[in-house]
């Protein structure tokens, strides 16, 4: 329903103080940090795979060559979605707002709702990591022991045995990463880029990464992870990631997790005929996923 003077009374009568609640200190985006960013022109874009070759074999005197072939790999489709929010405010509420708050605030709650959207989609792509109703294009959740190979056989994304973050799971994730093959069982050069948290593993990541020496042990070990520089784009805390547990290891491999912006962020506003209402609009187009699951390594915590 519109806003309306009843909604508001307050702001009829002289006399207030201040108006509170309606925005508040945001944090920056954070969602450039678990994406890259594409822009868009259609309805949808699909990430196509392709198999490699096989390593090569012993070609002897006058024999002939053993010939290899390729074939079309996995189909990953981003299709985009519109994502809108409006309000409408009542012409007597426009004409009597003795404090001129109602349209602008509305406004910048609209802008602040739209920006919090994006956010939370962006993140349910974690959220939902581990869920198997929300697959790739190899019918797999993103981070997974069992994917698949377009040549056959399965390679793994997640810890075999989840575990909580310390500097021993850090070190078997990126060792089992820097193993990962491509398809045909070529090994491929993955390093890990950054690691993503919730919020509620700050602390312990920020000792587990900053120290020199290893962490909770009096033995005058150096912290490998620091001194090989294995995080060069450091820690991303993400506050919209729901679970207190999971975290993440984003990759250098490329066509990871994608990000299209079909349409950005517009606002638009205009006056109803009939009833003189005030009307507000805000509305964007965009898709998140992933294409090659080798561009992040997790694990769901315990």
């Amino acid at each position: 329903m519109p806003i309306n003077t009843g909604n508001f009374t307050k702001a009829l009568w002289p006399g207030v103080n201040a108006w509170y609640g309606k925005t508040y200190d945001e944090f920056k985006p954070e969602y450039p940090d678990l994406f890259d960013k594409n822009t868009s022109r259609r309805a949808y874009e699909e990430d196509v795979g392709t198999s490699g070759f096989g390593l090569a074999s012993v070609k002897t005197e006058g024999g002939v060559i053993n010939y290899d072939s390729a074939t079309q790999g996995f189909t990953t489709r981003y299709t985009h979605v519109n994502y809108a929010l409006g309000f409408v405010i009542t012409e007597e509420m426009v004409e009597d707002d003795q404090y001129d708050i109602i349209g602008k605030s509305r406004a910048e709650a609209l802008a602040f709702s739209m920006r919090q959207t994006k956010e939370t989609v962006a993140a349910n792509v974690f959220n939902r990591a581990f869920n198997s109703s929300y697959t790739g294009g190899d019918g797999l959740e993103m981070v997974s022991t069992a994917h698949l190979n377009v040549s056959g056989g399965t390679w793994s994304n997640e810890l075999a045995t989840a575990a909580n973050l310390s500097e021993s799971s850090l070190e078997d994730m990126c060792i089992n990463l820097m193993k990962f093959t491509n398809d045909r069982g070529l090994r491929i050069n993955v390093q890990p880029q950054s690691l993503i948290i919730p919020v509620d593993l700050v602390f312990e990541a920020e000792r587990i990464l900053k120290t020199d020496g290893r962490v909770a042990t009096a033995n005058n070990d150096l912290n490998a992870l620091k001194a090989m520089g294995k995080f060069p784009k450091g820690v991303k805390v993400n506050h919209y990631l729901t679970s207190t547990t999971a975290y993440f290891i984003r990759t250098n491999v490329a066509n990871g997790l994608k990000y299209f912006e079909r349409k950005g962020d517009a606002f638009a506003a205009d006056n109803d005929f009939d009833t003189s209402n005030a009307k507000f609009k805000a509305s964007g187009r965009y898709s998140f996923g992933w294409t090659d699951a080798r561009g992040i390594y997790g694990t769901a915590g315990v």
